[in-house]
């Protein structure tokens, strides 16, 4: 028998893990299996497979039934080394055990298997350490998880000898007065010892309230053959909570949360409220971080040492640098430099990389633009599939106009640039290191380095259009009130308009006027 070794002891690892995943889970009422329903970032099934992971078992099966072709690719993407077994049929947890057996080969008499349900995503590796052990100390046939609860509505009821020995475990459908009223309760956990199991296995009848053959009548077999029957308790009765409906889900999402948020706070990260802060289960949180009210963090983040994060932030698969502050933001898949100032209001989507020192401010959404050190888009933009140079400023307003329709095309913008307010870019454009482009141009051209690119439009004043084309509204009232009065402008004669030809309403908008050389910004004069 092979075995694994910690840092203080040696214990046979088993010769097979199953996990009953068969179900329906019609309580659920849900398209999507019962088992492949999410807490913390994972689902059931996959939380279990952790839990029953570190005991390093020659083989993981999966008994899978219902909905077989969902759980065998979720299988498939998150837990590669786990082997999918069919029950054709859902004739009971004995049954799917059976079924799992006779399709693994080789497990000698000796051996353990170790059976879990697909729907308690709250079990520990601790525990699943310490049941393995408590059933090699007791030298048992099978030991049971069990838990001693207030209200054990629901579960099978635990009997036991006066000398501690289980004798049976009775379903609630099938319990009587007495029975119903005992409060010790099977979690569905066991270790069995492989000889025994598979014997007792081969004597299940479906003679019960729900037709079926039950795993826990396998000890009633083995209690009537003299075989030894142990149980373990949990210090912990919450660690046994099954998942059966959205009520039991939302449950067991909320103990999760208070795992990871306490183990964090433990770390040496602030919290400043754990009822509102949501971490996933593989997510990395340095220690002096702090997190503000309303923070959720998803999947892969990871954020690094004396950032700030929040309030009202959710971050998924995004990884923040040490010092950055991220405040009332929505990530996805983007990278936060360190000592970065992000938000509020700010939605970086997927493929956005900011370098160290960037501000990224108030209703500004990126995607995939790569943006360097010390640059800053303050406000009120979209940057989309852009690279953006160091130290360049990007002004309120400003467009980058990466999609025509049929593909997406790339803006690069040098370093020292300054894009001013309400700029345009349509890409594919290009604006060298230190240009300038004047507010409210369009770029449709390339910049060269140095240069002030602006759009010139002239501004073109007509005195009394309000009066002759909106008479009776209250901008002609208020104006021929001003008018009478000699106050405001335009009372001493017509603004002057600068000198050249002046555009129509209706005419085309003149092109954009590139003056190499310039240092300075804003319009031509």
């Amino acid at each position: 028998m092979s075995a694994i070794t910690g840092a203080r002891v040696t214990q046979p690892r088993p010769a097979a893990v199953v996990v009953l995943a068969a179900g329906e889970g019609k309580r659920m009422r849900s398209t999507t299996p019962k088992v492949l329903h999410h807490i913390a970032g994972r689902s059931l099934l996959e939380h279990v497979l952790a839990a029953v992971a570190p005991l390093g078992a020659q083989r993981q099966l999966v008994v899978v039934g219902h909905a077989r072709e969902q759980v065998i690719a979720a299988i498939a993407g998150r837990a590669p080394d786990v082997s999918p077994v069919v029950q054709d049929t859902q004739g009971g947890t004995g049954h799917a055990v059976r079924v799992a057996l006779q399709a693994t080969a080789g497990i000698g008499p000796d051996e353990l298997v170790v059976v879990v349900p697909g729907d308690t995503p709250l079990l520990t590796s601790a525990t699943m350490s310490a049941l393995v052990a408590a059933h090699i100390r007791a030298a048992a046939a099978a030991t049971v998880l069990t838990a001693e609860v207030s209200d054990p509505s629901g579960y099978g009821r635990v009997i036991r000898e006066p000398s501690g020995d289980v004798r049976a475990i009775v379903e609630q459908l099938d319990a009587d007065p007495a029975t119903a009223a005992i409060r010790e309760i099977n979690t569905g956990v066991y270790v069995f010892t492989a000889g025994p199991l598979i014997e007792a296995l081969t004597s299940l009848t479906t003679d019960n309230a729900q037709g079926e053959e039950y795993l826990t009548d396998v000890v009633g077999a083995l209690f009537a053959h003299r075989r030894a029957v142990a149980a373990y308790p949990l210090d912990d009765p919450g660690e046994a909570l099954g998942v059966n409906d959205r009520i039991q889900l939302a449950a067991a999402g909320i103990v999760m949360r208070d795992r990871i948020v306490t183990a964090a706070m433990r770390a040496g990260v602030t919290v400043l409220d754990p009822s509102t802060t949501w971490i996933d289960v593989d997510v990395t949180v340095e220690a002096d971080t702090t997190l503000l009210p309303n923070t959720f963090l998803h999947g892969r983040t990871r954020v690094a040492a004396a950032a700030v994060i929040g309030p009202d932030c959710t971050l998924t698969d995004t990884v923040v640098g040490a010092g950055a502050t991220v405040s009332r933001t929505t990530a996805a898949d983007s990278v936060i430099g360190p000592d970065c100032v992000v938000g509020p209001y700010t939605h970086l989507r997927p493929g956005t990389h900011i370098g160290r020192g960037v501000k990224i401010g108030s209703f500004v959404e990126t995607k995939s633009a790569q943006i360097a050190d010390g640059a800053k888009v303050p406000h009120l933009a979209y940057v989309g599939d852009a690279v953006i140079g160091e130290r360049s400023n990007i002004g309120c307003g400003t467009i980058f106009a990466n999609y025509d329709g049929i593909a997406k095309h790339r803006t690069v913008i040098g370093a020292d640039v300054k894009i001013g307010s309400d700029t345009v870019l349509v890409a594919p454009v290009q604006v060298g290191d230190g240009a300038y482009t004047g507010a409210g141009s369009i770029i449709t051209e390339d910049v060269v380095s140095g240069a002030l690119a602006v759009r010139e439009g002239r501004q073109r004043t007509i005195e009394g259009w309000v009066q002759r084309r909106r008479p009776g509204t209250a901008a002609a009232r208020a104006a021929s009130s001003r008018a009478s009065t000699g106050d405001g402008a335009g009372a001493d004669g017509p603004v002057p308009v600068a000198d050249g030809p002046v555009p129509t309403a209706d005419g085309p908008a003149p092109a954009a006027v590139t003056i190499a050389g310039s240092a300075g910004g804003g319009r031509r004069s």
